[in-house]
């Protein structure tokens, strides 16, 4: 027996690069919500826009991480692969982390890591919502204006012509007494990555009912290698196993890059082409890719098989019969192929892709093993509520509650009612590292992992939530003007702008606390201008081979005069006791900075405010 593996390696073949940057971001429209309320005359809808460009911003980098990592945008567990399978449970191409989206794991056992449209949508839901923290409305705060934004939730919705994303977050500006507030956004992005990804599963499936892959991949081990015949010789036959196998992977290279699946985008250069035409219809250009240097297992089993050579043994040498030209040369050789195949389905613009592993086993292709794949739309996980469960709810101090307890299973999530003194009695649908949920009036949403699967009981316990009045001082006297308080707990984040809000829910827990207060200020920042320039992608055919040009554009900033400036603020951490917030009210005391009146100044302000701490008193 022989073995032999390729060389890992990458290789710049096709990827779509599609981050592209727009000028003048914070000026352009994107959406008006419903939700919005404006105090006074002052138009506000700036300070939104810019908001809703990085929505449109975190978004479009979002869809084309999809695109180009398999559909999804985190990476999981890797797991690594072995001399007998050259697969890990990801394909490295041109350094993306790729999930396969079947493969062969290490100890031989068929995987599948197939994304759904809704982990999808989720996954793109949860990168926005971390990278909305990375949002900059610094060059409004620097005219004066005071900006507050709640917690982000957003909601990914992918069609097949746009990704549209609904956004709660309570953004509100003020400057002059005057307020808006917007809570809810709404941004469109056009892609067809749900047509993609829709073509991709398509493929998926056709592969793994029919094995297209592997069969093509068969014929190729026939026409490009010594796997049975004769050779008309006394002298035998002899093949450099090193040469048979560079040979085999240069064809399937080729080959697998020539086939194509039914549809307009090609025209075949003669008929004896159709023979690569997969009976799979595509309404999206298609492109199957193998290089060499990818990881690759080839072991080759059969008599006269050595580490250099294959040679086929004489027959019917013996006196006299090598005369008559009977001695011939049989062979018989065996094969195990592994390999990758880099599906991408693209236009002008984008491009999805996805890999998979190809096996040929002892010379035959794989058959399609794997269960047929199921639309998530098909299946409602809550319609099937088999399991038995019990679920406790108790406050902090283990007092009974009431409320209402739900369950998440991957992206459904199931309402199993309201519980009776303190205690939910029912049916829960059968799930792997499901979530309970609960909700109380008065008291902090609360879920933990649940597996349905294997535990029965549960207890959750929710924190009670105390309103509470929030008053900042500096020097004793109760500060005028604009103040914004977040209170950040964990995964809790909790932001109110004084005096338009004064009162906050919070329960009892240890709080990261940040004042910044704004006084009345009239710093001049000059007009300005600045040109910038940055690599896009090219239109068409190029942009698909991650061609790029550059694009300047010129930014105009008129003259503006700050309004309102820092003048005190903090931060500390402070563990807020329920018996202290059952009082009602919260007083923070801060440090004051002097009234700054140039730009040196306020800069100079903000830097004080870094090192500046509050302290917290009950009254």
């Amino acid at each position: 027996m022989h073995f032999l593996r390729g060389k890992r390696g990458q290789l710049a073949l096709v990827i779509i690069v599609g981050l592209v940057v727009i000028a003048g971001v914070i000026f352009y429209f994107l959406v008006r919500s419903e939700e919005e309320v404006v105090v006074g005359e002052r138009d506000f809808s700036p300070i939104y826009d810019a908001y809703s460009e990085c929505i449109r911003q975190a978004g479009s980098v979002g869809v084309s991480l999809l695109g180009t990592q398999g559909g999804r945008l985190d990476s999981g567990t890797f797991e690594p692969g072995s001399s007998y399978m050259p697969f890990s449970s990801h394909f490295n191409f041109l350094g993306f982390p790729i999930r396969y989206w079947y493969y062969v794991s290490a100890n031989g056992v068929q995987k599948e890591q197939l994304p759904t449209r809704g982990s999808m949508e989720q996954e793109l839901s949860a990168y926005i919502e971390e990278s909305m923290a990375d949002c900059d409305l610094d060059v409004f705060r620097a005219r004066g204006y005071s900006i507050s934004v709640g917690d982000v939730s957003v909601k990914s919705v992918i069609e097949h012509t746009a990704v549209v994303l609904d956004v709660e977050s309570a953004l509100t500006a003020s400057i002059e007494g005057e307020t808006g507030r917007k809570e809810v956004f709404e941004v469109s992005i056009p892609s067809k990555l749900g047509s993609l990804y829709a073509q991709a599963r398509s493929i998926y499936q056709a592969e793994k009912q029919k094995s297209f892959l592997e069969n093509y991949s068969a014929d190729v081990l026939q026409l490009y290698a010594p796997v049975d015949g004769v050779e008309i010789s006394c002298s035998g036959k002899v093949w450099k196993t090193q040469e048979v196998v560079k040979e085999l992977q240069q064809g399937l290279s080729a080959n697998i890059a020539s086939l194509k699946l039914k549809g307009g985008y090609y025209t075949l250069a003669d008929k004896s082409r159709k023979y690569f035409v997969v009976d799979v219809p595509s309404s999206e250009s298609v492109q199957f890719s193998y290089d060499p240097s990818w990881p690759t297992a080839i072991s080759i089993y059969g008599e006269g098989v050595s580490e250099s050579l294959l040679i086929a043994e004489p027959q019917g040498a013996e006196a006299g019969l090598g005369v008559l030209g009977f001695c011939y040369a049989p062979y018989h050789f065996v094969y195990d192929v592994a390999f990758p195949v880099l599906v991408q389905v693209y236009d002008e613009q984008e491009v999805f892709q996805f890999p998979v592993a190809v096996v040929i086993d002892k010379n035959v292709p794989r058959s399609g093993a794997l269960s047929t794949i199921t639309n998530e739309s098909e299946v409602d996980v809550c319609a099937f509520p088999t399991q038995d469960v019990v679920i406790h709810l108790k406050d902090s101090q283990l007092g009974v509650i009431d409320g209402n307890v739900s369950y998440q299973c991957f992206t459904q999530r199931c309402r199993l009612g309201a519980s009776n003194g303190g205690v939910f009695v029912g049916k829960i649908p059968a799930c792997v590292n499901g979530r309970l949920m609960a909700s109380s009036s008065g008291y902090r949403d609360v879920s933990q992992l649940f597996s349905s699967n294997s535990e029965s009981e549960a207890e959750l316990l929710l924190d009670r939530e105390y309103p509470v009045t929030v008053s900042v001082r500096s020097g004793g006297k109760v500060l005028s003007g604009t103040v914004l308080v977040s209170f950040v707990s964990g995964e809790t984040s909790k932001t109110i702008a004084l005096p338009e809000t004064e009162s906050v829910s919070l329960s009892e827990s240890e709080y990261s606390i940040r004042v910044l207060a704004y006084g009345s200020s009239n710093i001049t920042i000059p007009a300005s201008s600045k040109t910038e320039c940055t690599e896009i992608a090219q239109g068409g055919l190029f942009g698909l081979f991650g061609g790029t040009k550059e694009e300047c554009y010129t930014i105009n900033l008129p003259a503006t005069t700050i309004e309102s400036a820092l003048s005190a603020g903090g931060s500390g951490n402070e563990y807020l006791l329920g018996s202290s917030l059952e009082g009602g009210k919260l007083v923070i005391d801060v440090p004051s900075f002097k009234k700054p009146t140039t730009l040196e100044e306020l800069q100079n302000s903000y830097a004080l405010f870094e090192s500046a701490e509050l302290e917290v008193s009950y009254a």
